[in-house]
Parts: C-alpha cells; structure tokens; sequence
C-alpha cells in the first residue's frame, strides 16, 4: 500500500484529491495538510511514501517546502498538483525530483493514470537488489508512460516503456533506428513512437536529405 500526504489549503480541493486518490487500487491516503507547518508535522511523523503537493500554501510557496522536505535528508516522492503553468515553476520541481506535475483543473482519471504510473515506477525501484540498465530505463519510462488503460488497442505500456528508454538511450531516433535497437519492426516502432507525439511525451522533427522524402525522427520532450 502507497502511504499519500495530500497537501493542499483549499479544503473542497482536498476533500476531492483525498477521495480521487483513495479510488486507485494500492493508495491510501494517511493525513491531509492545509499548510506548510502541518505538512511539515505529518511528515516528521513518518510512514508516507508519496506527497501531491499543492504549490499555493497560505505560509509559503510548495517549492519552498520541497526544498526543505530534501534539505532534511526525506527521500519521500513529491507530486505536484497545482494550477501554476510558469515554466520556470515547472522545471524547478522537475529539477528538484518531482515524480509528476498535474496541472488543476483535472478529471479523475488524469490523476489516476499517474498514480497508476508512479505505482509501477516504485515496484520497479522499490527492491533493495541491485537494477541493471534494462530495470532502469523502464522505471524511468513508467513515469512518462500513459497507463495502460489510456493506450490505443493493440499497444501495451511494457512495450511503451521499453520505447521510451530506447529514446533516452539514443537521443534522438527515427522509426528504423527505433525498431533495430528493439528488434521490432519499423512499423511497430513508429506506431509507439507516433502515440508518445501525439500525447506530447515526444516530439517530432523532419530531417531532410539530399534527395527523396524528409525523415521523421523521435525525441523525448525536455521538459517532462
């Protein structure tokens, strides 16, 4: 069972989170905190292994807080929840570990998708055995992935994840590259490829050639 601190000083906004969070299999919710002192307080208490953190507190701002969750030496995983679209915000709670940023206002299932992917994340991860580079890239590409239920027919979110770390690995890939590192087809390849586009994971660009059609190639979007 993952532990989860919900943080957040809007008490309609908490009530909703708390119930979104304990509808999801293998979650339960262990306190939920208004502010950045009762968030401080539950977690000196222990026993939680997530925090959805909300950035706007009435006695601080949440990156203030995750600064100081890190500076105390807690390892506990920090997902943003927050209505702040600033990029600069978004990219210090990358930069700072944030294992997810949810933009509110969002439906169930936005949220559920990532606890579902967080989940998996922290089974791949959780063990105290040592990972190899496979084991890595997957726990990796479970963060990024949409959860299975989100995939088109056909596609499962092993394969995703695999694709993903494929695309870290290499940088920056077309279709051909993709499906020969993996041992798939191109046309495989492409079709996982095209869907991490189309979900805004990745990023399409055109490399033109002296001669014949521009070729489409993959790359991971710098900002998730």
């Amino acid at each position: 069972m993952i532990r989860v601190l919900v943080v957040e000083d809007e008490p309609i906004a908490a009530r909703a989170h708390k119930a979104y969070v304990e509808r999801v299999t293998g979650f339960s919710v262990v306190a939920v905190a208004n502010s950045r002192i009762e968030a401080e307080r539950a977690l000196a208490k222990g026993g939680i292994d997530l925090v959805l953190l909300d950035l706007h507190l009435p006695d601080g701002h949440g990156l203030d807080l995750f600064r100081r969750i890190r500076a105390a030496g807690s390892t506990v995983d920090v997902m943003i929840v927050s209505s702040a679209r600033d990029a600069d915000v978004v990219r210090s709670a990358v930069a700072q570990g944030a294992v997810q940023y949810v933009i509110k206002p969002f439906a169930f299932s936005a949220l559920r998708d990532r606890l579902l992917s967080y989940k998996e994340f922290a089974e791949q991860v959780g063990g105290g055995d040592d990972v190899d580079q496979a084991s890595v890239d997957r726990a990796l590409g479970m963060l990024r992935a949409p959860a299975s239920g989100s995939l088109p027919k056909g596609m499962t979110k092993e394969t995703l994840a695999i694709v993903v770390g494929a695309l870290r690995e290499l940088g920056d890939a077309s279709a051909t590259q993709i499906g020969e590192f993996l041992g798939v087809s191109r046309i495989t390849a492409r079709r996982y490829l095209e869907h991490l586009a189309d979900t805004n994971v990745a990023e399409r660009t055109l490399k033109y050639g002296q001669v014949g059609r521009p070729e489409t190639r993959y790359g991971l979007r710098r900002s998730e």
